[in-house]
């Protein structure tokens, strides 16, 4: 029986997209159907930490880079405990692995853990039919080869738009990941989706970082006596999470300091009382160009997202915590990427973004954010109670 991909590689696999185009490849991965959104990620390295991103749940994934699986699959890059794609398309696959760290091919892996993938198809088209037509359902099979059986299962697959997909990502019960050397600060993480790296990098600034449910409620959440409260990436449709925005609002009456990515940042804008919407194909990659309108700097982002804030990018809002205004945007279509919410004073309450500081992969141009983080935190630690300063006017 053919075990490996390059044995297995006559298998036919077929591609179908929700407007009837397909494509025919061979199988490798799994055998067997796999549907979602179909996507495509322009990174050109880092493959194990976008298909283990929980993000990319319930979509099909597909590599703009032709060449993909060079470097084979390790233990030590998992952006979480699993796959979470529902299928990868590749042009190639690569005939051997030659990372030192690797220790099996991304084809095992693949097929270790129930995932259907199909090479060998002609990506940059489909890439360029993506692009023009938009991110769209699609399905994946090496079991159904006829075109128009397998489009009538594609087009039964929920939408990405309206999916409330938190759920099935969140951890169960908290988890507490300890500072690195001495403790400063206790965060708050809500875990909608989150990525490892993310922690590490709270938890390397002598941050206590405790990892709690979507689910969590405000009064769960202020017994930590939180320095801060941070919301993670995530899957699904932003205008879905009621719940996580109600409990940032009121994350933001207590006067916490909040910092947020990806979903956090769409959860944050929802907050402040902004609308979210649907991007035609979305920013999905490690080559994305963002620039901050306060100090003109541009930095390469990696990103995964497919909505976005509806915020003005010519004036700032006023809302019941100050004023809110958007701090990042995309130089490749103006999208929001990051918003901010300062004082009278303009000293930074809250903010997010819509990119992935914690890079992995991809580049560390905005690992400063972390330290954004904490020095919001240590200037509302510096700051009289509302006890001591009653007190000092009495006197």
């Amino acid at each position: 029986m053919p075990t490996s991909f390059f044995e297995r590689a006559q298998t036919p696999a077929l591609l179908v997209l929700e407007d009837g185009r397909s494509f025919r490849g061979v199988s490798f991965g799994a055998a067997g159907e796999a549907f979602g959104e179909a996507v495509f990620s322009t990174g050109m390295s880092g493959y194990q930490e976008t298909l283990t991103d929980p993000s990319y749940h319930r979509q099909v994934v597909v590599a703009t880079a032709p060449h993909i699986g060079n470097t084979g699959w390790n233990d030590e890059d998992d952006e979480s405990s699993r796959i979470w794609v529902a299928g990868y398309v590749v042009r190639d696959l690569s005939r051997m692995r030659s990372n030192w760290r690797s220790n099996r091919s991304l084809d095992d892996e693949l097929r270790s853990q129930g995932v259907v993938g199909i090479a060998e198809i002609d990506t940059r088209a489909l890439t360029r039919h993506l692009r023009e037509r938009g991110a769209m359902r699609v399905g994946i099979s090496t079991t159904e080869l006829d075109p128009e059986k397998l489009l009538a299962k594609v087009r039964e697959v929920p939408a990405m738009a309206g999916s409330d997909l938190v759920a099935d990502v969140t951890l169960s019960a908290e988890k507490v990941l300890p500072a690195v050397g001495e403790k400063r600060f206790t965060v708050a993480a809500i875990d909608l989706g989150i990525k490892d790296m993310t922690p590490t990098r709270m938890a390397a600034r002598g941050i206590e970082v405790h990892l709690l449910p979507a689910s969590v409620t405000l009064d769960e959440l202020t017994t930590l006596n939180p320095d801060g409260v941070f919301f993670s990436n995530g899957p699904g449709d932003p205008a879905t999470a009621d719940a996580p925005m109600t409990l940032l609002q009121g994350v933001l009456d207590a006067g916490i300091p909040y910092f947020g990515i990806c979903f956090g940042n769409q959860i944050f804008g929802r907050a402040l009382g902004f609308g979210t919407y649907k991007l035609k194909y979305g920013h999905r990659g490690i080559n994305q160009p963002v620039k901050d309108l306060r100090t003109g700097k541009v930095e390469i982002t990696a990103q995964n997202h497919g909505f976005a804030v509806d915020a003005p990018l010519d004036k700032p809002t006023v809302t019941r915590w100050g004023t809110a205004r958007v701090s990042h945007i995309c130089l490749n279509d103006d999208v929001v990427e990051g918003l901010e919410l300062t004082d009278d004073g303009d000293n930074l309450l809250a903010f997010s973004v819509q990119y992935h500081p914690e890079a992995a992969a991809g580049p560390h141009d905005s690992a400063y954010l972390f330290d954004r983080f904490v020095d919001v935190m240590r200037r509302r630690r510096e700051l009289p109670s509302p006890t001591q300063s009653n007190t000092d006017q009495e006197n």
